[in-house]
């Protein structure tokens, strides 16, 4: 399973400490407010950088060609994780693009959310998108969807994504899938946890399955109800952290 550093680690505390004392004032201004927990913009920024160049899964012959979506750094109190970029996402560059974005935008904005920036379809100012990695594995063998990413694939992302929730430094991490689920909370049924929260070190974790058209999982009227229970959930954490 993933792990992510602690909240109480030195490092951070250390960071922030530190902020108002050394960090030039063109950078202190990226920062949101001290009180509480603070996305730390700066090391966000540079993260991304080195995502943005990563040709790791392409030198090792597991990709034809690496393209990485990245985003700008921005202060986020929820953190959405799903499996990898799609087709749309690729050809776009923006974390969920594609229908399943649109799905997912649907289940915040019935959480309480307000819509966000409007690109091709509506974005969440309150999130910030992630995957377990970074490129478009491209199309499954079978023709039906995408091919899900290797083990090899995601062990090569995983210091990415580690890093990149402790600077994200989210309230609220959303899974997104059942791969993304089981990354976090081990090897667990979709049917068991949908519909529940979780909290490791702090933070709360809220399953949902993959919002694409291919999951057929959501379409049993039973599996409806625990995703209305997830919303729920989702809309519960966000009236508690006045989102």
């Amino acid at each position: 399973m993933l792990h992510w550093r602690s909240r109480s680690s030195g490092r951070w505390l250390e960071k922030r400490a530190m902020l108002t004392t050394t960090e030039p004032a063109e950078l202190s201004e990226v920062w949101s407010g001290i009180t509480g927990r603070t996305t730390d913009v700066v090391g966000l920024g540079a993260l991304i950088a080195r995502i943005a160049v990563c040709r790791a899964c392409q030198e090792a012959g597991l990709l034809g060609e690496a393209h990485p979506i990245t985003a700008a750094p921005r202060d986020a109190r929820v953190m959405v994780i799903g499996q990898a970029p799609g087709p749309v996402t690729h050809r776009e560059g923006i974390h969920f693009a594609g229908p399943a974005g649109r799905t997912m935008a649907g289940w915040f904005q019935r959480a309480g959310f307000p819509p966000g920036e409007a690109h091709k379809w509506p974005y969440l100012a309150a999130a910030w998108l992630s995957s377990l990695t970074r490129c478009f594995p491209g199309p499954s063998g079978s023709g039906n969807g995408d091919r899900a990413p290797s083990t090899r694939e995601i062990a090569l992302c995983r210091p990415f994504l580690e890093e990149e929730i402790a600077l994200v430094d989210p309230d609220i991490v959303i899974l997104i899938g059942a791969m993304a689920v089981r990354a976090f909370l081990g090897r667990v049924k979709l049917d068991d946890v949908i519909g529940n929260r979780f909290e490791r070190d702090g933070r709360v974790l809220i399953p949902f399955p993959h919002s694409s058209g291919v999951s057929r999982w959501g379409n049993r009227p039973e599996n409806k109800a625990k995703i209305e229970r997830a919303v729920e959930q989702l809309s519960a954490e966000r009236e508690r952290l006045r989102l």
